[in-house]
């Protein structure tokens, strides 16, 4: 059974984990948090939260599939954000996928705004 909801996730997920919910597989798709590098920080905070939030209502074995389309935070960047989200939430991750945007979007090496879409499926214990 598949189920799609859009909500403030950072609402939701929180009320999701007070009621114990689990799930086999849990896709994050967040706004992009920030376009300013004066807000970064918070955005990466948010990033965090929402991920270690996410990850927390995965069963064990069960995928977290989430995103980012702020183009301040890098691929690597992001990755590492889902590994600090890991280890604050006591989970152990794999790393199943890592994609950017697809040809439609091109990435222009001198245009730090084209390289926006980070798409990550991670497996989590």
């Amino acid at each position: 059974r598949c189920r799609f909801e859009e909500a403030n996730a950072f609402d939701v997920l929180k009320q999701w984990a007070k009621e114990k919910k689990q799930y086999d597989v849990v896709m994050l798709d967040p706004p992009a948090f920030t376009k300013s590098r004066a807000t970064l920080q918070k955005a990466i905070t948010g990033y965090k939260e929402i991920n270690l939030r996410g990850m927390k209502l995965v069963k064990p074995g069960g995928f977290l599939v989430t995103s980012s389309c702020t183009n301040l935070v890098s691929p690597d960047l992001f990755i590492e954000i889902i590994g600090m989200a890991a280890k604050d939430a006591r989970r152990t991750i794999r790393q199943v996928c890592f994609q950017t945007q697809s040809a439609d979007h091109p990435i222009i090496p001198t245009m730090e705004n084209t390289h926006y879409l980070k798409f990550l499926v991670i497996q989590v214990q």
